[in-house]
C-alpha cells in the first residue's frame, strides 16, 4: 500500500521563507502569519493522509459504473466528499458574500497541494466546481451569482466545464453543439461534449455544467461561440430545485488513469440553458475557468511526483539490493539498501530538486494570480499570464517523467499492481493532456505570449532576473553555485527569444523550436525559483534557526538542480537554432 505524508513544513518554507506572505501589501495577505497558515496546512495534511489517500487506490480499482443513467463514485467517496464541504475546504476562497471565507488563492493552492496527491480523481469533483465558481462569479449576472453561487461554494452543487466534442478539441470554432433562442430568454442546447470530467455522478443534488455553444446567425469560428449555464435540475426562482433538465450523460469514458473520477459523455437534448456574459464572447468567460484550471493542473502534475517521490524514498532506503562500491553500509544483512548507489541517488535527487522547485513556481504563480486580482496589478497579470503555459506544460511534462522515474527505483516491482506506483504514472498522464495539450502551451507561448502587450512582459520577467543576480552578486556562498548558472540559463532563454525574432517571417523555425522554449523556460523558472529559495535557506542559517538540517538539506537540493538540471537549456536552444528544415522535410506520406 502506498504511503503519503503531506511535506507540511516545506510549504510553510515555501509561503514564508520565500514568497514572506505575512510581509506583502495584499489585502488578506495580513492574517497568512506562520501560525495561522501552519494550522491550516496542518489540518489539510490530515485530511489528505486520513481521509483522501485511502480512498486512492478504492478509486484506481473500482472506478465509477453508470447503471440506468445514474453514476455511482467508488466506495467511500460520497462521505469523504461530505467531510470535505463539512470541513470548508471548497469554500476557502470563495467571495464571502456567497458563503466563501475570502482567503488569498494562494492559501487555496497551499491546501489544495495535499489534496491532489492523496487522491487527484477525487479532488477534481471539486476542483472543477472551484472554476465554474470562477467563470461564473467573474462574468455572471448579478442574478445569476445570487441563483448559483452559494450552492457551488458549499459543493452542494458541483460544476463542470464543457468543450470537447468527438470532432474538435484544440479548434473549438468547428464546434457544432447549438443554442436556440427561447422567447423567455434561454436557450434551447443541443450537441454532444466528450471528455467532461466530473459530468455525472452521486456526490451533490445538481450539477452545474458550463457549455460552450454557437447561437445560429453568429459569426464564423471562434468568434461565434457563447457560454450558457446549463444545470442537471433547472433551479427555480427561490432555490429549489425543479425539472430534470435536457442533458444526460451517454457514457463513462475508459480511461489510462484517474479512475475515481467520472469523465462522461454528455448528451443535450434541448436541454434549456442560460447565457453567461454576452452573446459571441464566451471564449472570453471561458478562459477565466481554464487559466485557472491550467495552474491547477500544473499541480497536479508535480504533486502526482511528490506522492510517487515519497514512495520511492522509503523503498530505496527499506529494499537490500547489492553493495555500496565504497564498502559495505549494512555489513550484518546480506545486501546495501537501495539508496547507496550513485543511479538511485540521482534518480532520487532529479525527483526531489524537481518538486521543490515546481512547487516554488507554482505557488508564485498563485501569489501574482492574488496581486493582479486585489491589487489590480496589471503587471503581475501580464507575469501570470506568460507564466500560465510554462507551469501548466512544463511542470506536467515532469511531473509524469518523475513518477515514471519513482516506478524505476522499484524495478519489476513497480510494474506490479500491487505497490501501487504504476496509479501514479496512469493518471499524472493526462495533465499533459486535458485543459490545453502541452503542444498548444507552447504554441500559445511562443505565438502569443511572448509578444503580448510588445512583449513586456518577457522583458520584465528577464529585468527580474538580472536585478536578483546584481542584487546578490556580492553574495559568495549563492555566486557560484546559483547565481552563475541562472545567469548563463537566462542567456540562453534571451537568445532563443531574439532567435523567433530575427526568424518572424519564417513561422515554422519559431513553432518548431517552441516546445524546446516552453522547457527552457521551465528550466529558467525553476532555476529563479531554486536561487531565491537557497538565498532564504540561507538567511535562515545566518538568523540561527533551529532545524538546520532542513535549511542545509534545501540549498544542497538546490545546487543539485543548479549543476545537473539548469544546463539543460543550452540543450533546448540548440535544438531552436537548427530552425524548422529538419522538422518539415519529410512529405506527409513518407511518415
Amino acid at each position: 500500500m502506498p504511503i503519503y505524508n503531506a511535506p507540511t513544513k516545506d510549504i510553510q518554507f515555501v509561503l514564508h521563507d520565500l514568497l514572506k506572505v505575512s510581509e506583502q501589501d495584499i489585502p488578506g495577505f495580513e492574517d497568512l502569519d506562520r501560525g495561522f497558515t501552519g494550522a491550516v496546512v496542518e489540518e489539510a495534511g490530515k485530511v489528505a493522509s486520513d481521509v483522501l489517500h485511502p480512498l486512492n487506490v478504492v478509486g484506481d480499482t473500482e472506478g465509477c459504473v453508470m447503471e440506468n443513467g445514474v453514476v455511482r463514485t467508488p466506495t467511500g467517496f460520497k462521505a469523504a466528499f461530505a467531510q470535505m464541504k463539512d470541513g470548508g475546504w471548497t469554500a476557502m476562497d470563495c467571495d464571502p458574500e456567497y458563503g466563501g471565507q475570502g482567503l488569498p488563492y494562494v492559501m487555496h493552492t497551499a491546501a489544495q497541494e495535499p489534496f491532489v496527491s492523496a487522491n487527484m480523481a477525487f479532488n477534481m469533483y471539486q476542483g472543477l466546481t472551484h472554476g465554474a465558481y470562477s467563470a461564473i462569479h467573474a462574468h455572471g449576472s448579478d442574478a445569476q451569482k445570487q441563483k448559483y453561487l452559494p450552492k457551488m461554494v458549499s459543493c452542494e452543487w458541483t460544476g463542470t466545464m464543457n468543450l470537447t466534442e468527438p470532432h474538435c478539441g484544440t479548434d473549438l470554432g468547428l464546434m457544432r453543439t447549438k443554442a436556440e433562442p427561447n422567447d423567455d430568454g434561454s436557450f434551447k442546447i443541443t450537441g454532444q461534449k466528450i471528455f467532461i470530467s466530473a459530468g455525472e455522478h452521486d456526490m451533490a443534488e445538481n450539477i452545474i455544467h458550463l457549455v460552450l455553444a454557437k447561437i445560429p446567425g453568429g459569426p464564423e469560428g471562434i468568434k461565434g461561440v457563447s457560454l450558457f449555464i446549463v444545470p442537471k435540475f433547472i433551479v427555480n426562482d427561490d432555490g429549489s430545485l425543479g425539472a430534470r433538465n435536457g442533458v444526460a450523460c451517454g457514457k463513462i469514458e475508459e480511461k489510462m488513469g484517474i479512475h475515481g473520477n467520472s469523465t462522461c459523455v454528455m448528451n443535450y437534448d434541448e436541454a434549456t440553458g442560460y447565457l453567461i456574459g454576452e452573446k459571441h464572447k464566451g471564449m472570453r468567460a471561458m478562459f477565466t475557468m481554464m487559466n485557472e484550471a491550467r495552474l491547477g493542473v500544473g499541480l497536479q502534475g508535480y504533486a502526482q511526483a511528490e506522492s510517487a517521490y515519497q514512495n520511492a524514498v522509503a523503498y530505496a532506503n527499506d529494499r537490500l539490493q547489492g553493495r555500496d562500491v565504497t564498502g559495505a553500509k549494512n555489513p550484518d544483512g546480506p545486501a546495501d539498501p537501495l539508496i547507496v548507489h550513485p543511479d538511485i541517488r540521482r534518480n532520487l535527487m532529479d525527483q526531489k530538486s524537481f518538486v521543490e522547485g515546481a512547487r516554488a513556481f507554482t505557488y508564485w504563480g498563485a501569489y501574482l494570480i492574488d496581486r493582479a486580482h486585489k491589487n489590480d496589478d496589471a503587471q503581475a497579470d501580464g507575469l501570470i499570464s506568460l507564466m500560465t503555459p510554462v507551469i501548466k506544460g512544463f511542470l506536467t511534462d515532469k511531473g509524469f517523467e518523475y513518477a515514471t522515474a519513482a516506478q524505476q527505483v522499484y524495478g519489476g516491482h513497480g510494474y506490479i499492481e500491487e505497490w501501487g506506483m504504476s496509479q501514479y504514472a496512469r493518471d499524472a498522464r493526462i495533465a499533459m493532456i486535458y485543459e490545453g495539450a502541452n503542444g498548444v502551451q507552447a504554441l500559445d507561448l511562443v505565438g502569443r505570449k511572448l509578444g503580448q502587450d510588445g512583449g513586456k512582459h518577457v522583458m520584465a520577467f528577464f529585468e527580474m532576473i538580472k536585478t536578483f543576480i546584481k542584487e546578490n552578486e556580492g553574495h559568495e556562498a549563492l555566486n557560484a553555485d546559483f547565481l552563475e548558472p541562472l545567469k548563463a540559463a537566462s542567456k540562453d532563454l534571451q537568445a532563443a527569444g531574439m532567435y523567433f525574432m530575427q526568424n518572424a517571417t519564417k513561422p515554422n523555425n519559431a513553432l518548431s523550436g517552441s516546445y524546446d522554449f516552453m522547457h527552457m523556460m521551465g528550466h529558467v523558472c525553476l532555476g529563479l525559483m531554486w536561487a531565491r529559495m537557497a538565498k532564504a535557506a540561507m538567511e535562515a542559517l545566518e538568523d540561527g534557526a533551529s532545524d538546520t538540517a532542513f535549511y542545509e538539506t534545501k540549498i544542497a537540493t538546490g545546487r543539485y538542480y543548479m549543476a545537473r538540471q539548469l544546463p539543460a537549456t543550452s540543450m533546448h536552444l540548440a535544438r531552436i537554432n537548427t530552425g524548422g528544415d529538419t522538422i518539415m522535410a519529410l512529405d506527409a506520406a513518407n511518415f
